[in-house]
């Protein structure tokens, strides 16, 4: 019964922070707020009845038109709102204890419903940059600096929280902390490490592509995303992002060359068609989130290296 309504709790939240992050896509490159004016169209100015602004569930009643000029509605809004809906759900099942009839104390349950909320809010930016990046070959500071800030915030408190959940109830989860030279703050350590480490593996990419080819093939914000992914995923995990992102652009970069080939198009114009590798990195940076574990331990035991 929790988990069920955990996962309608989150579906449901995440389709409304999914409509709010539409109206963020689309003011903030305008550098408009995202409060005032309420939501309208962009095509007549019209402001949207209640109903309109459903999520999902509007777009599919006006039948993704606006009611008044009869301009078309974008499919990346109910597509943003799905996605999101779709990826907080499934963090609230990933999270949610689902053993029947298990009575988890309160400090646990209260720690799993956080982190879940930390998670959901790192899947949020995530697709936020990752829309960003796709339209308008931008991934802003405004996100990824705070973002970085965050994820180390979260792994500063995390083993302190679990410290003081398993003094008050049977739940050893900092066990595996005892007698490291950090202690509680190993996790901080590790994790900071990923950000530092792949923020400067990301920017020695940057400067070998600038000397070889002569020109720009990798953005600071690049740079400042891995940072990101580095602070929440850990060593591990931010490479998994990494190889995922790698594998994403090299299709992508085929597909524009074969597009390019239909076309008879000149060869090597493919090569002025930018490719948004930040949008590619937030996908892999989904990916690694939540199954990064996973992916690793498969790999691991296909290796033999355990």
């Amino acid at each position: 019964m929790l988990l069920t309504v955990s996962i309608v709790i989150a579906a449901l939240l995440g389709l409304a922070f999914g409509s709010f992050l539409n109206v963020c896509l689309t003011r903030w490159p305008a550098e408009e707020s995202v409060v005032k004016p309420r939501s309208h169209c962009r095509n007549c100015t019209h402001t949207l009845s209640w109903w309109e602004n459903i999520p999902l569930l509007g777009w599919i009643l006006l039948r993704g038109r606006c009611r008044e000029c009869h301009a078309a509605i974008g499919v990346r809004y109910p597509a943003v709102e799905l996605v999101v809906a779709a990826l907080w759900a499934y963090t609230a099942w990933s999270f949610i204890p689902t053993m029947p009839g298990m009575l988890f104390p309160t400090p646990m349950l209260a720690f799993l419903i956080i982190a879940a909320v930390m998670q959901a809010i790192f899947l949020w930016l995530l697709v936020c940059l990752a829309v960003l990046d796709t339209e308008h070959l931008w991934l802003p500071d405004r996100l990824t600096l705070p973002g970085i800030g965050l994820g180390l915030a979260v792994f500063i408190a995390q083993p302190f929280a679990l410290s003081w959940i398993s003094s008050m109830v049977e739940f050893p989860f900092t066990a595996n902390l005892e007698g490291t030279r950090f202690g509680l703050w190993t996790p901080f350590a590790i994790h900071f490490g990923a950000a530092v480490l792949g923020g400067i593996l990301m920017l020695l990419i940057r400067w070998g592509y600038q000397i070889l080819r002569g020109r720009e093939g990798l953005g600071l914000g690049d740079v400042k995303l891995v940072a990101m992914l580095g602070a929440w995923l850990g060593p591990q995990n931010v490479l998994v992002a990494l190889v995922a992102a790698t594998v994403l652009g090299m299709i992508a970069a085929v597909a524009l060359i074969r597009a390019a080939r239909l076309r008879e198009q000149p060869e090597g114009s493919w090569a002025a068609t930018p490719l948004p590798f930040g949008t590619f990195l937030c996908i892999g940076g989904i990916v690694s989130a939540l199954w990064g574990e996973r992916i690793v331990a498969a790999y691991m035991s296909f290796a033999g290296l355990r």
